[in-house]
């Protein structure tokens, strides 16, 4: 779903973000209501094509007519191409490796520098891969989605190309020292496919291997060991998951002592069964709760806790992080050590191995503080990385053959600085962002809301210092609530510069179905008591109302992917508090949406519509059925991307279909390009940010009756 760049995690936790939960399927026991629009989900057929074109057509002609939709675009574009931006590292041994967009790099560029040369602030970048130029070569719309490198030589790469911003990607073998693919080297075509080196000359591959080679949800189901100079379909099986799993997924831990080649088998989104495959070919399972998230550092085997556990006589709390000599633990041995154990209103959010370290980010009543963690005289002793207070820190880069580390702290005023770290818990500032926009007068205020339940929701307010409480400052809240993932602080250049900066409010709501207060605070608004999350929203925005922060007249909502589904929701159920709502890359239609694309992965979180008693309740507030012809709505703007393959862009379309045959003016824009968000190219994100913004200018801080409508 959204995973979000600025979300921090530990290591398997990407691999499970990208997966999705697959809960076995009960027959129909209802024949599906007709749906008038679903020849809209035909992604690119020629009559659904036509009505995005029409509608693309239609929105740009009224927003794009507007002053400040000119001036936004440009300034958006300015930030995205500035030479000011963090050029965020990646550790690969003794070089530091960037991926870099701006105007003259528009689809970017992979690149790399000594580290002295990056530590120096002027770095001396070398091109390795020039995304434009093999885009225009092969007249494909290629995006970089990264490379998997084979260490601890780090030569060979395998570099994940995706066509138009995509999930699914090519898989091609890249020679690091002499910046060229390798010639008849590993190559795996377009598919949403993992790969882990087993050696220089093997690999572990999970890719589309043809008919039944697949789950449900769209993922592999099979591993397969595949030797260099052999064809794809002579490798060997290694492990074969459910059709009904989420999927199967290979990786690598990389450790001072060893490498460790993983095969992760998801039978939900949220479990994980984890196995070590060992030299002799034989697969070892790691006997830990099937909830739990694993790494390793050079000796020791960490998990982190999504439930209680007991084993062997103790209990160990949900939200722990626990550690465990990984040999011992290899031959019988359970003396789990703790080493985080977070209090009420503390939560883990991520763990990140360097050398013989564990880096713990933590949130404390949403404000971020990052932990550095060392065995010492057989315990576990902790101290606080030195950082600044009250916003976000997190871990970006970190490297398990060494002590070297980078990390960030950002809040919504004061500009993001990269930070590094090393032996003996040494920090230095590598590089500060410089000012975007004008944050002169700008304060952050941690207020609380009272949810229908009576439970204290947080959030953050962004807003001039000398605003009155009158209800007339236009202000935007943003939420997510879902899968574990926090809303924290963060520095948005472009939010700053088109909305805080012409005097516009922000507002982040912590609520349930987020990671703010750990597993409870998520699992509350679980499948059948998602409406909380609702409820913890729209009790946030009332609360700006009744503060006078804002109106119902000035108030909008935006959000994205499992946020979209939340603005949504919160429209269709309490439209009269909204003047405005954004909807970004959006899962609106719970009816359908585990047929669709990834969809059937996300039934862990949301429960699956063909069983009735679950589709009672996802029907309860499922937008694309709750959406009234007799209601009044405020004209919200829906905005997806063709190429999105996770979260399916006919949930947008349709919605935005009915609403209009409904008599409800919206507006609409699809992007051509950009997967699960804005756009590949600075360009297409520019115009995105320009269309959002403006529409929100119009809609929240025009006069009564001046708006375009």
């Amino acid at each position: 779903m959204g995973a979000d760049s600025r979300i921090p995690g530990l290591v398997l936790a990407v691999l499970l973000v990208l997966s999705a939960t697959l809960a076995t399927r009960a027959p129909a026991q209802e024949a599906p209501e007709e749906d008038p629009f679903l020849w809209l989900e035909d992604v690119e057929g020629e009559r659904a094509l036509a009505w995005v074109e029409s509608q693309n057509a239609s929105t740009l002609a009224e927003l794009a007519k507007q002053a400040v939709y000119d001036s936004i675009y440009d300034e958006s574009l300015a930030i995205l191409n500035s030479q000011d931006k963090i050029d965020y590292p990646t550790i690969l041994g003794d070089r530091i490796y960037n991926f870099w967009q701006d105007a003259e790099h528009e689809r970017g560029i992979w690149r790399r520098a000594s580290w002295e040369s990056y530590l120096s602030g002027a770095p001396d970048w070398e091109t390795v891969i020039d995304v434009d130029a093999l885009a225009e070569e092969e007249e494909v719309p290629w995006a970089f989605h990264g490379a998997t490198c084979h260490a601890p030589s780090y030569r060979r790469c395998l570099v994940r190309l995706s066509r138009g911003g995509a999930d699914a990607v090519e898989v091609r073998e890249f020679d690091l020292e002499s910046s060229t693919f390798v010639e008849g080297g590993f190559h795996l075509p377009e598919a949403k496919s993992s790969v882990a080196w087993r050696g220089p000359d093997a690999l572990i591959v999970t890719t589309d291997f043809g008919a039944g080679s697949l789950t449900e949800a769209g993922y592999p189901r099979v591993a397969k060991l595949w030797t260099r100079g052999t064809p794809l379909e002579a490798a060997t099986v290694l492990f074969e998951g459910a059709v009904t799993d989420v999927g199967v997924w290979a990786g690598t831990v990389d450790t001072p002592e060893k490498s460790f080649a993983i095969i992760y088998l998801s039978p939900t989104f949220f479990e994980s069964r984890v196995h070590v495959l060992e030299a002799d070919g034989a697969l070892r399972l790691i006997d830990v709760p099937l909830d739990a998230i694993l790494d390793l550092t050079g000796r020791d085997l960490v998990v982190y806790l999504r439930s209680p556990w007991e084993i062997e006589g103790r209990s160990f709390a949900q939200g722990s992080v626990l550690a465990i000599d990984f040999e011992r633990f290899l031959q019988g041995d359970r003396a789990f050590e703790v080493v985080v154990e977070p209090g009420p209103r503390t939560t883990v959010e991520g763990v990140r191995v360097a050398r013989g370290e564990l880096l713990v980010s933590v949130l404390d009543n949403v404000v971020g503080e990052l932990w550095r963690y060392r065995r010492q005289g057989g315990e576990w002793i902790g101290e606080p990385v030195p950082a600044p207070g009250m916003g976000s820190v997190n871990v970006v880069a970190a490297d398990p053959l060494s002590e070297r580390y980078f990390f960030t702290f950002g809040t919504y005023t004061q500009p993001t600085t990269l930070y590094q770290g090393g032996p003996g818990g040494e920090v230095r500032e590598v590089r500060r962002m410089p000012g975007m926009f004008d944050a002169e007068g700008l304060v952050i205020r941690q207020l609380e809301a009272t949810s229908a339940d009576g439970t204290r929701v947080p959030y953050f307010v962004v807003h001039r210092e000398e605003i009155r409480e009158d209800g007339e400052n236009p202000t935007l809240l943003y939420g997510y609530g879902g899968f574990q993932i926090s809303e924290t602080p963060y520095y948005g250049s472009i939010r700053g510069k088109a909305w805080l900066e012409r005097g516009g409010v922000f507002a982040a709501a912590n609520i349930r179905g987020g990671g703010e207060f750990g597993p409870d605070w998520w699992k509350a608004a679980q499948k059948e008591n998602r409406q909380r999350a609702f409820d913890d929203f729209l009790a946030v925005a009332q609360d700006l109302i009744d503060r006078g922060i804002s109106s119902p007249r000035r108030l909008g909502i935006e959000g994205g992917s499992n946020g979209g589904l939340l603005v949504a929701a919160a429209m269709t159920q309490r439209p009269e508090l909204f003047e405005a709502v954004v909807i970004e890359v959006p899962l609106l239609d719970m009816r359908r949406y585990h047929t669709l694309l990834a969809g059937a992965s996300w039934m862990a979180e949301y429960g699956n519509p063909d069983i009735p008693a679950e589709w009672e309740y996802l029907r309860r507030y499922s937008p694309y059925h709750n959406v009234s012809a007799a209601a009044e709505y405020p004209r919200a703007l829906f905005y997806t991307t063709t190429r999105d393959d996770r979260v399916h862009p006919g949930h947008a379309r349709k919605m935005a279909a009915r609403m209009l045959d409904m008599g409800h003016p919206v507006y609409y824009y699809e992007n051509t390009e950009g997967g699960h968000g804005a756009g590949v190219t600075p360009e297409q994100r520019a115009r995105m940010y320009a269309i959002v913004h403006t529409y929100l200018i119009d809609r929240l801080m025009g006069a009564e009756g001046e708006r375009l409508e």
